[in-house]
């Protein structure tokens, strides 16, 4: 429903056409500040009624110019909540967005489309060479007169931890959030071997979020299935799920997938309940995980896994997004968990 410059730079909706259920998209227009990538990664945009005239004093172009500069088609005027109760009933399906075929042709094209069954789009968006992440990270806030405090960023604590982030199609706000919680970050491909990794002499790994079929990144299973016990891993979403291929689990396709910041995600270990930001076509199979894996997250709705750790080493890893960007806060702590963990690794 939100978030809509987010959405459309977030990797993890590489391959996929997104459609927005709010009636209206584009009011406040684009900034690069808040993309959670260097470009687009959605195939096209479909939405209710687009606003060419943003009214937002960060906007820098209107929402229409932005998809047009990256080639990005989009489509309007659709009744999006038809669209999307649709999908719920029938589950995510192929489609073509075009202005060139007729309906036959369109149809033809959606169903001679590949599968996300099946597809490494990680090769796609994983970053070409290893960085360090030095970007602007400071949240956001209002300068308060009373308190004496001026501009409109949060000052960042120094750094306590060097990690090492598996780039699998990771969004910014994860490195922004990493380095809030006291992180120096070093980015890398998704084909870095376990050997490299542990080359660098890192406190910790960090496993990213991304696109496609986690069953189909054989590859990276076996390198993450060399770390565990290495060092602390904390990994999000896509990192998620290769985390449960590396246990020896399984992942299975959902029929509609959890999208959207409304997710509710219950804490097995607390009972406290999460509202959650989330973008996942796959999830977990419980019943392959093998005995040393505990399951501590899982969603309210259908019951699937949304958490999970290590009963042995310092491992834990969610299905949804602790960052948001967009959607709810609920689940930031995540990333102060991942630092005392470091902590109290160092110290047995």
């Amino acid at each position: 429903m939100t978030g809509y410059q987010e959405v459309i730079t977030d990797p993890s909706y590489r391959g996929q056409i997104v459609a927005m259920t709010y009636p209206q998209i584009g009011n406040y227009g684009v900034n690069l500040e808040d993309s959670e990538s260097a470009a687009p990664h959605i195939r096209a945009f479909v939405i209710g009624e687009l606003c060419e005239v943003p009214s937002n004093w960060r906007s820098t172009q209107p929402l229409s110019e932005y998809l047009a500069e990256n080639k990005i088609l989009g489509i309007e005027g659709i009744d999006t909540r038809a669209l999307t109760k649709h999908l719920r009933s029938l589950g995510a399906m192929r489609a073509c967005v075009t202005t060139e075929l007729d309906a036959e042709a369109a149809v033809a094209a959606a169903k001679a489309s590949p599968s996300m069954e099946g597809m490494d789009y990680v090769k796609e968006v994983s970053t070409p060479a290893s960085y360090l992440w030095t970007e602007e990270s400071r949240e956001w806030t209002l300068p308060n007169v009373l308190a004496k405090k001026e501009g409109y960023h949060i000052e960042l604590p120094p750094v306590r931890h060097r990690i090492v982030a598996y780039d699998f199609g990771l969004k910014y706000n994860i490195l922004r959030r990493l380095r809030q919680a006291g992180f120096e970050v070093e980015v890398v491909n998704s084909r870095t071997t376990a050997a490299e990794v542990l080359a660098k002499n890192p406190d910790g790994l960090f496993l990213s979020n991304g696109p496609g079929d986690p069953a189909a990144l054989g590859y990276i299973h076996e390198e993450i299935r060399t770390l565990i016990g290495k060092l602390p891993i904390f990994g999000i979403c896509l990192g998620n799920q290769i985390l449960a291929h590396a246990y020896g689990g399984k992942t299975f396709k959902l029929k509609f997938g959890h999208r959207g910041g409304n997710q509710p995600v219950k804490d097995l270990r607390t009972g406290k309940i999460s509202i959650t930001s989330q973008n996942h076509g796959f999830a977990v199979d419980p019943d392959s995980l093998p005995p040393e894996i505990e399951v501590t997250h899982i969603n309210l709705n259908d019951k699937t896994v949304e958490g999970m750790r290590h009963r042995e080493h310092p491992v834990f890893s969610v299905q949804y997004h602790p960052e948001a960007a967009p959607g709810p806060n609920d689940a930031a702590y995540f990333f102060a968990e991942f630092a005392d963990l470091i902590d109290k690794t160092k110290t047995i």
